[in-house]
């Protein structure tokens, strides 16, 4: 046995899916073996890898035992000569393989071996290369130096920045996304320690590697892409304390006491740095735009309340008492900016329109209760009116400077209607538009490229992928979608690289899925084409399901001894009215079928389902599974209602 690939996987169903079939394409002409082991995922990997690849060896946890713990269990049963650490998230040419053993066979000297990494832009990733994190690397690095000089023989020493990516060169660390290790090599070192949960253990290892007498190589002339940041997000709180506290665990094993010391003292303060940083970044981003809004709308209306007193109701002298402009002001701003969160106004991609229906909401329930409240507190409702007018003015200009200042999370109105170009044989591509068109609720466009031997005259034939970059500036493509089955992966790393410096985004489409996978971001999955990503996950329609929940629960608790005998199980109904207002369940879930798409989004277990739009009529599972689909695909508080209306009599349903 030539080679072993050992995949570890936790929740990337989709992912892995995508890199199995790449796996498939490389082992070709090589005696290999394959192994996932999956760390207890609860989104059916695991049946995935049995029925889609049943020469995998998979080994299914019941726990997660960590990344070095999985690993190993792999690597024990495994027979290949070299061993390769692969990671879910990574799509490889169908030559890396030959290319990489080939590079082990002519260098017996390596222990292991590194690949260039691309990101799902053809963006160079440099943690291809790495060096080892002594102190004074680990303080460039922390303290931002690496960042500012990455190509400095001193500074850049982590990445080492200074080194030709395009050159093969003996570095001191490999990434554990893609590390080939010779076995021979292994069984002097010993395996990965299991010391380390996550993160640290692929620096332990190279750093065994080097100690041992062998070397580690970095090799451009293999390559593979890597969705890095799709298992854990950067910008973590945990992620900040399970990386560097690896990092404390590397040091006490390896380096001196002093030096360990001065390192853990490093780390430690970069901890609660970073930490604190991550806690910032995530309040302010969350925060920033509400507080905004609130303190640009209430000091535009008090300088509205000024001139209204000095020039309409206080001509001759006064003020307006100060419990109106320090506690019913405050008051109107916040109910105004509670409206727009509920109206999706705070939702990516900001919308205007959803900020005038929240505003607008807000003022009518102000006006609602102006009317109810006794006379002392009804100051004026044309100050409510300007105040409303002078708030749509100030948030619709605040998202404006912002978006055009080109902060990614404030942009106004990304266009969801996106225009798609899909390259790839005619069969596939036709396959991968009508999986577009069931996902999104109304793409803008898409247009099929054909590749080098595509029939012109194909019905929504735009061009050749050898024009791709005429193509997506004439038809303003926003996004490309490339065909894993027609197109091997080395042209696509190649096209995306030529194309990285257009705003366009890519994606792949693993053939006999249903999933389009792409990332830009480290820190971002991107978006995921799939039956689950859907209207009813996305934020507000989850926010809004669950504030139905509420509301109708409430609604019906002071009528629910007159309602429960409108149910036929009256006992059961006032315990589901329990069990909805915890949480433990919804109103309106999926109805029950025998083979559930296991792709579609997570919900609470329902009491209803969308079959209770039919009580007189005996569904069908295959129809039962397409009404949950609908359902999930354009979300709507009306079809929760309708749903409650004609199934009430089964609201007691266990």
């Amino acid at each position: 046995m030539k080679l072993s690939v050992v995949i570890v996987n936790y929740n990337v169903k989709f992912f892995l899916e995508q890199c199995l079939h790449s796996v498939n394409e490389a082992i070709k002409g090589l005696e290999a073996e394959v192994f996932v082991v999956d760390n207890n995922s609860v989104d059916g990997s695991v049946e995935m890898v049995a029925e889609k690849f049943p020469t995998v060896k998979l080994i299914a946890n019941s726990d997660n035992p960590g990344f070095s713990k999985a690993n190993n269990q792999a690597i024990r049963q495994s027979a290949g000569e070299y061993v390769l650490l692969l990671n879910p998230d990574t799509v490889v040419e169908q030559d890396t393989f030959q290319k990489s053993v080939a590079f082990m066979d002519a260098h017996p000297d390596a222990g292991g071996l590194g690949i260039k990494m691309v990101d799902g832009k053809g963006r160079f990733l440099p943690e291809s290369k790495r060096g080892l994190p002594t102190p004074a690397v680990a303080f460039y690095k922390i303290f931002g130096l690496s960042a500012l000089f990455p190509k400095s023989k001193i500074f850049g020493r982590y990445h080492l920045g200074y080194l030709d990516r395009e050159q093969t060169h003996v570095v001191d660390v490999l990434a554990g996304a893609y590390m080939m290790l010779r076995r021979e090599t292994l069984e002097k070192t010993g395996l990965l320690d299991e010391d380390f949960f996550m993160y640290g253990e692929d620096i332990d290892l190279s750093y065994r590697i080097t100690k041992a007498g062998y070397k580690n190589y970095y090799y451009p002339g293999a390559r593979i892409i890597h969705y890095k940041g799709e298992s854990t997000k950067k910008s973590s709180v945990n992620y900040v304390f399970v990386f560097y506290n690896a990092m404390v665990i590397f040091a006490r094993k390896h380096f001196t006491q002093k030096n360990a010391a001065l390192f853990s003292l490093l780390i430690n303060l970069a901890i609660y740095l970073r930490a604190g940083i991550a806690v910032l970044y995530r309040i302010l981003n969350k925060l920033l735009l509400p507080l905004l809004d609130a303190t640009v709308i209430y000091a535009g209306t008090l300088l509205i309340v000024d001139y209204w007193e000095s020039n309409v109701i206080y001509k001759v002298g006064g003020h307006y008492p100060s419990v109106f402009m320090f506690g019913v002001l405050p008051a109107y701003v916040f109910i105004w900016l509670f409206s727009v969160l509920l109206t999706g106004g705070y939702d990516p991609p900001l919308r205007l329109r959803r900020v005038f229906t929240g505003l607008l909401s807000g003022t009518i329930a102000i006006l609602v209760l102006y009317a109810l409240l006794p006379a002392g507190f009804r100051f004026s409702r044309a100050l409510i009116i300007l105040s409303t007018i002078w708030g749509m003015i100030s948030m619709s200009g605040i998202r404006f400077v912002l978006s055009l200042a080109g902060f990614r999370n404030f942009r106004i109105g990304a266009n969801p209607n996106k225009r798609y170009a899909i390259a790839g044989g005619p069969e596939e591509s036709v396959r991968v538009a009508d999986l577009l068109r069931k996902t999104l609720i109304n793409p803008g466009f898409i247009g099929l490229v054909g590749i080098d031997n595509t029939p012109k005259n194909l019905a929504g034939y735009i061009g050749n992928i050898a024009h791709l970059s005429d193509i997506i500036t004439i038809y303003k493509i926003d996004e490309v979608i490339f065909c894993a089955r027609d197109i091997p992966a080395h042209r696509i790393i190649d096209t995306m690289s030529q194309l990285q410096r257009s705003q366009t985004d890519f994606k792949i489409a693993p053939p006999e899925s249903m999933a389009i996978i792409g990332s830009n971001s480290i820190s971002t999955t991107g978006d995921l084409y799939a039956i689950d990503i859907n209207p009813v996950n996305k934020i507000n329609n989850r926010r809004n399901k669950r504030i139905f929940d509420i509301a109708l629960t409430v609604l019906m608790l002071p009528l629910s001894p007159v309602l429960m005998f409108l149910t036929r199980q009256p006992l059961v109904f006032l315990f589901n009215l329990l069990r909805v207002m915890a949480g433990s369940r919804t109103w309106i879930g999926y109805a029950p079928v025998p083979r559930q798409n296991a792709a579609m989004p997570a919900i609470r277990k329902g009491i209803l389902n969308p079959t209770d739009l039919f009580p007189s009529r005996n569904i069908e599972p295959e129809t039962a599974a397409t009404l949950n689909i609908l359902y999930a695909r354009d979300y709507r508080v009306s079809n929760d209602l309708n749903i409650v209306f004609k199934g009430f009599r089964s609201l007691g349903r266990l």
